[in-house]
C-alpha cells in the first residue's frame, strides 16, 4: 500500500513540474450567443478593419511545445465555439523561459453574419 502511494505521489510531482498545454477562456460578454461549428471558428493576428464585432470573452493558451500551434489553435476553436465566437483575435504570443508557446487575445462574435 505505501509503496502504491510513493508511485502516485511521483507521478503526481512529475505531472505538476512538465505542465500541460491548456487554454482558459474566460466569457466577458453579456447574455448568451449561439454556438458556432469550432471548425469554422477563425484565428486572426489582427483585428479585423471593416467588420463590427462584439467582445465575448479573454483567452490564454500556454506551455504549446513550439511545433503545436495547430494544436493550439484547434484547442482555442474547441472552447470558443460554445459560446458563440465566430473568430479568436491573438493579440500577443511568445515563448516563455522554457521554450514553451504561448498566447493570449480575444474571442469575438462578428455583428453582421455573413
Amino acid at each position: 500500500m505505501k509503496r502504491l502511494f510513493l508511485t502516485s505521489l511521483a507521478c503526481m510531482l512529475l505531472a505538476s513540474m512538465c505542465g500541460c498545454a491548456n487554454v482558459t477562456v474566460t466569457k466577458t460578454a453579456k447574455g448568451y450567443s449561439e454556438p458556432t461549428v469550432p471548425d469554422e471558428v477563425e484565428i486572426l493576428v489582427t483585428v479585423p478593419k471593416n467588420r463590427e464585432f462584439i467582445e465575448l470573452a479573454t483567452v490564454t493558451s500556454q506551455k504549446w511545445k513550439a511545433n503545436q500551434t495547430a494544436k493550439m489553435h484547434n484547442s482555442l476553436r474547441a472552447k470558443c465555439a460554445p459560446l458563440g465566437a465566430d473568430a479568436v483575435i491573438l493579440g500577443e504570443s511568445g515563448f516563455d523561459r522554457r521554450g514553451r508557446y504561448w498566447a493570449s487575445g480575444v474571442a469575438i462574435r462578428f455583428k453582421d453574419k455573413k
